[in-house]
This record gives C-alpha cells, structure tokens and sequence, in this order.
C-alpha cells in the first residue's frame, strides 16, 4: 500500500522511516490558524486533520498526518518569533510541568482516523546562563515551546510521563496500532 507522509517534519520522517515504513512526502498547504477559544488537544486533532485533508492524492493511497503543540496551563506555545521569544517560552517552562500534544490523522479514501496523544514533560530549573545558552545553539527557532527533546533540549528535561516520541512529533506506538487497521484491509 502506497503512504504518503503529509509533513515537511525532519523528525517525522526518522520516526516513520524508524518504524520500518516505507512512505513518500508531501507537504500540506494547509491553512493552518486555529478557531478561537480552541483547546491544546482540539487544535492538533484540528491542525492534522486540515493538513491530510489538504494531500491530494488517490483513493488508494494512506495519508498520515500530525501536528505537535507544547502547552502550559492550557496555553499553546508556539514556534518562537525571534530568541526573545524563545527565552521567553523557556522561562516559562522552567521548573515547570507542560503539555506535549500531538494530534495525528490518518485516511484512506472516506475511512478517517484522528486523534491525540499527550504527554507531560517536566523542566528542571533553568538559569538565565542556561537558557541563552541553549538559545545559541540555534536548536529552539524552528520547535514548538522552543525545545527540541531530541536534541540539546534533552538536557532541560527532568522527567516525562507519557509517550517521548509524541515529544518529538509523531506518537509512533499508538499510529502504529492505528495504520494496522488500514493496511490489513
């Protein structure tokens, strides 16, 4: 069965491609503002759903399709504008539990399934030295609450509960349950 990956996501990618999966991708042009007064887990369910939905592509083909929000106390932080953003968002998040939400859908032709995964990441303490520090290795300007786990940012977390590759961008054990619904059919 042809998938096709509806993310530009380096790390989405290494995921699926880790999973064994066998995909192409295309990137979604997507409009992707939210509707007000959206919850976390609503707008990644939201957000996944409009950039599969977006994916031309024949009735024959799987499309997967994921979007990734950090959120503190029910507030979603986006991709830092500039580094004080980014110092901003981490400041925020120090000592700090939050939110990691990662809404995933996946379709083939009419069958649709979308849904969210979350996990909790708590932060250790972080100093002003810390933060800019991190800022400097260019790391926070392209992720969601201005960290990557995957990388440096590993070094700011204290502990997760919950899924870590969901913290990276792609719930791969629970859409790996999900697509063997598909692919069996």
């Amino acid at each position: 069965m042809k998938i096709v990956l509806a993310s530009g996501s380096p790390r989405r990618k290494e995921i699926m491609k880790n999973a064994g999966y066998d995909f192409e991708v295309k990137t979604s042009s997507a409009d992707e503002a939210l509707p007000d007064n959206i919850t976390p887990d609503e707008a990644v369910k939201y957000l996944a759903e409009i950039k599969g939905d977006a994916v031309e592509v024949d009735e024959n083909t799987l499309v997967v399709s994921a979007d990734t929000v950090v959120a503190l106390d029910g507030k979603i932080l986006g991709k830092p504008k500039d580094e004080n953003d980014a110092f901003s968002m981490l400041s925020l998040l120090s000592g700090r539990t939050h939110n990691v939400f990662t809404g995933v859908c996946v379709r083939l032709g009419d069958k649709k399934t979308v849904f969210c995964e979350k996990t909790e990441v708590k932060f250790y303490t972080l100093s002003e030295e810390e933060i800019k520090a991190y800022i400097a290795t260019g790391e926070p300007s392209d992720k969601a609450g201005a960290y990557g786990i995957q990388g440096k940012g590993a070094l700011l977390v204290e502990k997760i509960n919950g899924d870590y590759l969901n913290v990276v961008g792609l719930p791969m054990a629970r859409l790996e349950r999900v697509l063997r619904e598909y692919i069996k059919q």
